[in-house]
Protein backbone atom coordinates (compact mmCIF):
# COMPACT_ATOMS: atom_id res chain seq x y z
CA UNK A 1 0.00 0.00 0.00
CA UNK A 2 1.06 3.56 -0.70
CA UNK A 3 -0.33 6.71 0.93
CA UNK A 4 -0.39 10.25 -0.43
CA UNK A 5 -0.87 13.05 2.12
CA UNK A 6 -1.82 16.53 0.87
CA UNK A 7 -1.30 18.77 3.88
CA UNK A 8 -2.52 22.29 4.68
CA UNK A 9 -2.95 24.51 7.72
CA UNK A 10 -6.62 23.79 8.33
CA UNK A 11 -7.34 20.45 6.65
CA UNK A 12 -5.57 17.47 5.07
CA UNK A 13 -6.44 14.99 2.32
CA UNK A 14 -5.26 11.35 2.34
CA UNK A 15 -5.37 8.72 -0.40
CA UNK A 16 -4.46 5.02 -0.03
CA UNK A 17 -3.40 3.21 -3.23
CA UNK A 18 -2.47 -0.41 -3.88
CA UNK A 19 0.42 -1.73 -5.98
CA UNK A 20 -1.67 -1.79 -9.16
CA UNK A 21 -2.52 1.93 -8.89
CA UNK A 22 -6.09 1.41 -7.72
CA UNK A 23 -7.40 3.83 -5.11
CA UNK A 24 -8.40 1.83 -2.05
CA UNK A 25 -9.44 4.62 0.29
CA UNK A 26 -9.57 8.40 0.42
CA UNK A 27 -10.76 10.91 3.01
CA UNK A 28 -10.35 14.48 4.22
CA UNK A 29 -9.97 15.54 7.85
CA UNK A 30 -9.57 18.73 9.86
CA UNK A 31 -6.32 19.82 11.49
CA UNK A 32 -7.44 18.77 14.98
CA UNK A 33 -6.41 16.13 17.49
CA UNK A 34 -9.56 14.16 16.73
CA UNK A 35 -8.80 14.31 13.03
CA UNK A 36 -5.24 13.04 13.44
CA UNK A 37 -6.31 10.27 15.83
CA UNK A 38 -9.02 8.97 13.51
CA UNK A 39 -6.77 9.26 10.45
CA UNK A 40 -3.92 7.26 11.99
CA UNK A 41 -6.42 4.61 13.13
CA UNK A 42 -7.97 4.47 9.65
CA UNK A 43 -4.54 4.12 8.04
CA UNK A 44 -3.76 1.30 10.46
CA UNK A 45 -6.68 -0.72 9.05
CA UNK A 46 -4.77 -1.06 5.77
CA UNK A 47 -1.71 -2.70 7.33
CA UNK A 48 1.18 -2.36 9.72
CA UNK A 49 2.46 1.26 9.87
CA UNK A 50 5.99 0.15 8.95
CA UNK A 51 4.60 -1.24 5.66
CA UNK A 52 2.60 1.90 4.82
CA UNK A 53 4.92 4.61 3.44
CA UNK A 54 3.52 8.13 3.20
CA UNK A 55 4.54 10.82 0.70
CA UNK A 56 4.10 14.44 1.77
CA UNK A 57 5.33 17.81 0.44
CA UNK A 58 7.33 18.81 3.51
CA UNK A 59 10.13 17.52 5.71
CA UNK A 60 8.91 18.86 9.05
CA UNK A 61 5.86 19.94 10.94
CA UNK A 62 3.14 18.39 13.04
CA UNK A 63 1.97 15.97 10.34
CA UNK A 64 5.47 14.61 9.75
CA UNK A 65 6.13 14.25 13.47
CA UNK A 66 2.87 12.38 14.05
CA UNK A 67 3.53 10.04 11.13
CA UNK A 68 7.05 9.24 12.29
CA UNK A 69 5.84 8.71 15.86
CA UNK A 70 3.21 6.28 14.56
CA UNK A 71 5.89 4.27 12.74
CA UNK A 72 5.09 5.21 9.13
CA UNK A 73 8.00 5.64 6.69
CA UNK A 74 7.79 9.26 5.48
CA UNK A 75 8.97 10.12 1.96
CA UNK A 76 9.23 13.91 1.54
CA UNK A 77 9.09 15.51 -1.89
CA UNK A 78 9.82 19.13 -2.72
CA UNK A 79 6.74 21.03 -4.03
CA UNK A 80 8.69 22.15 -7.11
CA UNK A 81 9.70 18.58 -7.93
CA UNK A 82 6.13 17.39 -7.48
CA UNK A 83 4.83 20.24 -9.65
CA UNK A 84 7.22 19.20 -12.43
CA UNK A 85 5.68 15.72 -12.35
CA UNK A 86 2.08 16.90 -12.81
CA UNK A 87 2.23 16.55 -16.59
CA UNK A 88 2.33 12.78 -16.01
CA UNK A 89 -1.35 12.89 -14.99
CA UNK A 90 -2.55 15.38 -17.62
CA UNK A 91 -1.30 18.26 -19.72
CA UNK A 92 -3.56 20.76 -17.93
CA UNK A 93 -1.74 20.16 -14.61
CA UNK A 94 -5.05 20.50 -12.78
CA UNK A 95 -4.84 20.84 -9.00
CA UNK A 96 -7.24 19.82 -6.24
CA UNK A 97 -6.60 18.52 -2.74
CA UNK A 98 -8.09 15.13 -3.53
CA UNK A 99 -6.21 14.98 -6.83
CA UNK A 100 -2.93 15.92 -5.19
CA UNK A 101 -3.19 13.21 -2.55
CA UNK A 102 -3.90 10.68 -5.31
CA UNK A 103 -0.95 11.93 -7.39
CA UNK A 104 1.35 11.78 -4.37
CA UNK A 105 0.34 8.19 -3.70
CA UNK A 106 0.90 7.27 -7.35
CA UNK A 107 4.26 9.08 -7.42
CA UNK A 108 5.28 7.12 -4.32
CA UNK A 109 4.14 3.88 -5.94
CA UNK A 110 6.21 4.36 -9.12
CA UNK A 111 9.26 6.33 -7.95
CA UNK A 112 9.31 5.92 -4.17
CA UNK A 113 12.27 3.54 -4.27
CA UNK A 114 14.42 6.35 -5.72
CA UNK A 115 13.58 8.91 -3.02
CA UNK A 116 15.13 9.13 0.47
CA UNK A 117 13.01 8.51 3.53
CA UNK A 118 12.95 10.44 6.76
CA UNK A 119 14.30 8.67 9.80
CA UNK A 120 13.47 9.65 13.40
CA UNK A 121 16.32 11.64 14.91
CA UNK A 122 17.75 10.70 18.29
CA UNK A 123 16.02 12.57 21.12
CA UNK A 124 19.28 14.01 22.50
CA UNK A 125 20.26 15.23 19.02
CA UNK A 126 16.88 16.89 18.50
CA UNK A 127 17.22 18.66 21.86
CA UNK A 128 20.71 19.84 20.94
CA UNK A 129 19.52 21.07 17.56
CA UNK A 130 16.69 23.05 19.16
CA UNK A 131 19.06 24.69 21.67
CA UNK A 132 21.68 25.67 19.10
CA UNK A 133 19.10 26.98 16.63
CA UNK A 134 17.46 29.05 19.35
CA UNK A 135 20.87 30.47 20.24
CA UNK A 136 21.55 31.33 16.59
CA UNK A 137 18.23 33.16 16.40
CA UNK A 138 19.05 35.09 19.57
CA UNK A 139 22.50 36.02 18.26
CA UNK A 140 20.88 37.34 15.10
CA UNK A 141 18.40 39.32 17.20
CA UNK A 142 21.24 40.70 19.33
CA UNK A 143 23.14 41.89 16.26
CA UNK A 144 20.01 43.63 14.99
CA UNK A 145 19.37 45.22 18.41
CA UNK A 146 22.98 46.44 18.70
CA UNK A 147 22.81 47.94 15.19
CA UNK A 148 19.59 49.70 16.12
CA UNK A 149 21.23 51.06 19.27
CA UNK A 150 24.24 52.28 17.27
CA UNK A 151 21.94 54.04 14.80
CA UNK A 152 20.00 55.60 17.69
CA UNK A 153 23.19 56.92 19.28
CA UNK A 154 24.53 58.18 15.95
CA UNK A 155 21.37 60.22 15.48
CA UNK A 156 20.86 61.56 19.01
CA UNK A 157 24.21 61.20 20.84
CA UNK A 158 27.34 60.57 18.74
CA UNK A 159 29.50 60.81 21.86
CA UNK A 160 27.72 57.82 23.38
CA UNK A 161 28.44 55.83 20.22
CA UNK A 162 32.15 56.66 20.52
CA UNK A 163 32.29 55.40 24.11
CA UNK A 164 30.20 52.38 23.13
CA UNK A 165 32.79 51.49 20.49
CA UNK A 166 35.76 51.83 22.89
CA UNK A 167 34.49 50.08 26.02
CA UNK A 168 33.85 46.40 26.63
CA UNK A 169 30.32 45.43 25.67
CA UNK A 170 29.04 44.80 29.22
CA UNK A 171 30.59 48.02 30.52
CA UNK A 172 29.32 49.97 27.51
CA UNK A 173 25.77 48.84 28.25
CA UNK A 174 26.11 49.87 31.89
CA UNK A 175 27.57 53.24 30.78
CA UNK A 176 24.61 53.95 28.52
CA UNK A 177 22.18 53.09 31.29
CA UNK A 178 24.01 55.49 33.62
CA UNK A 179 24.58 58.22 31.00
CA UNK A 180 21.85 57.86 28.33
CA UNK A 181 21.99 61.49 27.09
CA UNK A 182 24.67 64.14 26.41
CA UNK A 183 23.38 66.24 29.29
CA UNK A 184 23.80 63.38 31.77
CA UNK A 185 27.50 63.11 30.88
CA UNK A 186 28.39 66.83 30.99
CA UNK A 187 29.83 66.63 34.54
CA UNK A 188 31.81 63.47 33.81
CA UNK A 189 35.56 63.88 34.47
CA UNK A 190 38.60 61.69 33.85
CA UNK A 191 38.80 60.63 37.49
CA UNK A 192 35.10 59.82 37.74
CA UNK A 193 35.15 57.84 34.49
CA UNK A 194 38.23 55.84 35.49
CA UNK A 195 36.78 55.10 38.93
CA UNK A 196 33.45 54.10 37.41
CA UNK A 197 35.16 51.77 34.89
CA UNK A 198 37.39 50.28 37.60
CA UNK A 199 34.39 49.37 39.75
CA UNK A 200 33.00 47.40 36.81
CA UNK A 201 36.19 45.52 36.04
CA UNK A 202 37.29 47.45 32.95
CA UNK A 203 40.44 46.00 31.39
CA UNK A 204 42.02 49.42 31.09
CA UNK A 205 42.67 49.10 27.39
CA UNK A 206 42.01 52.82 26.97
CA UNK A 207 42.82 55.33 29.76
CA UNK A 208 40.11 57.65 31.03
CA UNK A 209 41.75 60.68 29.47
CA UNK A 210 41.53 59.17 25.99
CA UNK A 211 37.91 58.16 26.50
CA UNK A 212 36.96 61.63 27.74
CA UNK A 213 38.80 63.27 24.85
CA UNK A 214 36.99 61.12 22.32
CA UNK A 215 33.70 61.77 24.05
CA UNK A 216 34.22 65.54 23.97
CA UNK A 217 35.49 65.51 20.37
CA UNK A 218 32.39 63.79 19.02
CA UNK A 219 30.10 66.07 17.01
CA UNK A 220 26.93 67.35 18.61
CA UNK A 221 23.70 65.80 17.44
CA UNK A 222 21.08 67.93 15.71
CA UNK A 223 18.28 65.96 17.30
CA UNK A 224 14.89 67.62 17.54
CA UNK A 225 13.69 65.20 20.21
CA UNK A 226 13.46 66.22 23.83
CA UNK A 227 16.07 64.93 26.25
CA UNK A 228 13.48 62.88 28.14
CA UNK A 229 12.46 61.03 24.99
CA UNK A 230 16.09 60.38 23.98
CA UNK A 231 16.79 59.05 27.46
CA UNK A 232 13.86 56.68 27.29
CA UNK A 233 14.78 55.46 23.79
CA UNK A 234 18.39 54.74 24.77
CA UNK A 235 17.45 53.03 28.04
CA UNK A 236 14.83 50.82 26.42
CA UNK A 237 17.14 49.77 23.58
CA UNK A 238 19.97 49.10 26.04
CA UNK A 239 17.72 46.93 28.17
CA UNK A 240 16.69 45.01 25.06
CA UNK A 241 20.33 44.27 24.18
CA UNK A 242 21.13 43.25 27.73
CA UNK A 243 18.08 40.98 27.87
CA UNK A 244 19.10 39.18 24.69
CA UNK A 245 22.67 38.83 25.97
CA UNK A 246 21.31 37.24 29.14
CA UNK A 247 19.29 34.70 27.17
CA UNK A 248 22.33 33.86 25.05
CA UNK A 249 24.38 33.18 28.19
CA UNK A 250 21.61 30.93 29.52
CA UNK A 251 21.49 29.04 26.22
CA UNK A 252 25.30 28.71 26.24
CA UNK A 253 25.10 27.05 29.65
CA UNK A 254 22.30 24.74 28.52
CA UNK A 255 24.26 23.75 25.41
CA UNK A 256 27.39 23.07 27.48
CA UNK A 257 25.39 20.87 29.87
CA UNK A 258 23.78 19.00 26.97
CA UNK A 259 27.15 18.42 25.31
CA UNK A 260 28.49 16.78 28.47
CA UNK A 261 25.88 14.03 28.29
CA UNK A 262 25.43 13.61 24.53
CA UNK A 263 26.68 10.25 23.18
CA UNK A 264 28.20 11.85 20.06
CA UNK A 265 30.23 14.46 21.94
CA UNK A 266 33.25 12.23 22.81
CA UNK A 267 33.73 11.41 19.12
CA UNK A 268 34.46 15.03 18.18
CA UNK A 269 35.35 16.79 21.45
CA UNK A 270 39.11 16.32 20.95
CA UNK A 271 39.17 18.04 17.56
CA UNK A 272 41.25 21.23 17.55
CA UNK A 273 39.58 24.54 18.39
CA UNK A 274 36.09 23.11 18.78
CA UNK A 275 34.33 24.87 21.64
CA UNK A 276 31.26 23.77 23.54
CA UNK A 277 28.85 25.87 21.48
CA UNK A 278 30.37 24.91 18.12
CA UNK A 279 30.45 21.26 19.19
CA UNK A 280 26.77 21.52 20.07
CA UNK A 281 26.03 23.08 16.67
CA UNK A 282 27.88 20.30 14.86
CA UNK A 283 26.11 17.59 16.88
CA UNK A 284 22.71 19.20 16.36
CA UNK A 285 23.07 19.86 12.63
CA UNK A 286 25.55 17.23 11.43
CA UNK A 287 24.30 14.48 13.75
CA UNK A 288 21.01 13.92 11.83
CA UNK A 289 23.00 13.80 8.56
CA UNK A 290 25.26 11.11 10.01
CA UNK A 291 22.30 9.10 11.23
CA UNK A 292 20.66 8.86 7.81
CA UNK A 293 23.62 8.98 5.40
CA UNK A 294 24.36 5.75 3.53
CA UNK A 295 27.87 6.72 2.46
CA UNK A 296 30.54 9.30 3.17
CA UNK A 297 29.94 11.02 -0.16
CA UNK A 298 26.23 11.38 0.56
CA UNK A 299 27.08 12.74 3.99
CA UNK A 300 29.42 15.37 2.54
CA UNK A 301 26.93 16.35 -0.16
CA UNK A 302 24.07 16.85 2.32
CA UNK A 303 26.35 19.01 4.47
CA UNK A 304 26.68 21.38 1.50
CA UNK A 305 30.48 21.62 1.19
CA UNK A 306 30.72 20.14 -2.31
CA UNK A 307 29.64 21.89 -5.52
CA UNK A 308 26.97 20.77 -7.96
CA UNK A 309 28.02 19.54 -11.41
CA UNK A 310 25.74 20.04 -14.40
CA UNK A 311 27.06 18.39 -17.54
CA UNK A 312 25.70 17.49 -20.95
CA UNK A 313 27.10 16.89 -24.40
CA UNK A 314 27.34 20.63 -25.06
CA UNK A 315 28.21 22.18 -21.72
CA UNK A 316 29.59 21.46 -18.29
CA UNK A 317 29.43 23.67 -15.19
CA UNK A 318 30.39 23.27 -11.53
CA UNK A 319 28.43 25.66 -9.34
CA UNK A 320 27.82 26.47 -5.69
CA UNK A 321 25.35 24.20 -3.90
CA UNK A 322 22.36 26.20 -2.66
CA UNK A 323 19.93 23.35 -1.84
CA UNK A 324 21.44 22.08 1.40
CA UNK A 325 21.30 22.31 5.18
CA UNK A 326 22.61 25.86 5.55
CA UNK A 327 22.90 25.68 9.33
CA UNK A 328 25.05 22.54 9.10
CA UNK A 329 27.30 24.18 6.51
CA UNK A 330 27.67 27.30 8.65
CA UNK A 331 28.60 25.28 11.75
CA UNK A 332 31.16 23.26 9.78
CA UNK A 333 32.77 26.23 8.05
CA UNK A 334 33.06 28.10 11.36
CA UNK A 335 34.77 25.06 12.87
CA UNK A 336 37.10 24.68 9.88
CA UNK A 337 38.02 28.37 9.89
CA UNK A 338 38.92 28.16 13.59
CA UNK A 339 40.93 24.94 13.66
CA UNK A 340 43.22 25.83 10.76
CA UNK A 341 45.07 28.05 13.22
CA UNK A 342 45.85 25.12 15.57
CA UNK A 343 46.17 22.11 13.26
CA UNK A 344 49.11 21.81 10.86
CA UNK A 345 47.13 19.32 8.79
CA UNK A 346 44.17 21.70 8.46
CA UNK A 347 46.47 24.65 7.76
CA UNK A 348 48.17 22.73 4.94
CA UNK A 349 44.87 21.84 3.28
CA UNK A 350 43.72 25.46 3.51
CA UNK A 351 47.02 26.91 2.29
CA UNK A 352 47.21 24.44 -0.59
CA UNK A 353 43.73 25.48 -1.67
CA UNK A 354 44.68 29.15 -1.49
CA UNK A 355 47.80 28.38 -3.53
CA UNK A 356 45.51 26.95 -6.22
CA UNK A 357 43.87 30.40 -6.41
CA UNK A 358 40.80 29.41 -4.39
CA UNK A 359 39.02 32.21 -2.58
CA UNK A 360 38.82 32.07 1.22
CA UNK A 361 35.21 30.73 1.41
CA UNK A 362 36.02 28.06 -1.18
CA UNK A 363 39.20 27.02 0.66
CA UNK A 364 37.26 26.76 3.93
CA UNK A 365 34.69 24.48 2.29
CA UNK A 366 37.52 22.28 0.98
CA UNK A 367 38.92 22.05 4.51
CA UNK A 368 35.43 21.35 5.93
CA UNK A 369 35.07 18.51 3.42
CA UNK A 370 38.28 16.97 4.73
CA UNK A 371 37.06 17.24 8.32
CA UNK A 372 33.77 15.60 7.36
CA UNK A 373 35.70 12.55 6.16
CA UNK A 374 37.35 12.40 9.57
CA UNK A 375 33.97 12.76 11.30
CA UNK A 376 32.56 9.98 9.13
CA UNK A 377 35.46 7.70 10.13
CA UNK A 378 34.87 8.48 13.82
CA UNK A 379 31.16 7.78 13.41
CA UNK A 380 31.68 4.59 11.38
CA UNK A 381 34.19 3.07 13.80
CA UNK A 382 32.77 4.55 17.01
CA UNK A 383 36.19 5.94 17.97
CA UNK A 384 37.08 9.34 19.34
CA UNK A 385 39.12 11.63 17.12
CA UNK A 386 42.83 10.94 17.37
CA UNK A 387 45.35 12.39 14.88
CA UNK A 388 47.38 9.17 15.04
CA UNK A 389 44.45 6.79 14.51
CA UNK A 390 42.82 8.81 11.75
CA UNK A 391 46.15 9.77 10.15
CA UNK A 392 45.16 13.42 10.01
CA UNK A 393 48.37 15.17 10.99
CA UNK A 394 50.66 12.50 9.56
CA UNK A 395 49.57 13.38 6.02
CA UNK A 396 51.58 16.58 6.10
CA UNK A 397 54.83 14.72 6.77
CA UNK A 398 55.56 13.99 3.15
CA UNK A 399 58.90 12.40 2.37
CA UNK A 400 61.23 14.83 0.67
CA UNK A 401 62.33 13.52 -2.69
CA UNK A 402 66.06 13.51 -3.44
CA UNK A 403 67.04 16.16 -5.99
CA UNK A 404 67.62 14.84 -9.47
CA UNK A 405 71.13 14.94 -10.87
CA UNK A 406 71.75 17.65 -13.40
Amino acid sequence: MFIGWDWATESHDVTVMDESGKRIDRWEFAHTEEGFTKTLARMGKHGVPADLPVMIETTRGLAVDRLLAAGHPVVPVHPNAFHAMRARWGASKAKTDAGDSMKLADYLRTDGHLLPRLEPTEQATMDMQALTRQRADHVEAKVAAVNQLAALLDMHWPGGKVVFANLDSDIAMAFLERYPTPASATKLTVGRLEAWCKRRGYSGRQPGSVLIERLRAAPAAASRLSEAVVEQLVRVQTQLVQGIRTTIRLLDKSIADAVETHPYAPLFATMPRIGKVNLGQIIGEVGPLLERAQSCEQFIAEAGVVPVTRASAKSRSVTFRFATNRRARLALTQFADNNRHNSDWAAKIYNDARARQKRHPHAIRILARAWLRVMWACWRDGTCYDPVIHQANSKINAVTEAPLAA
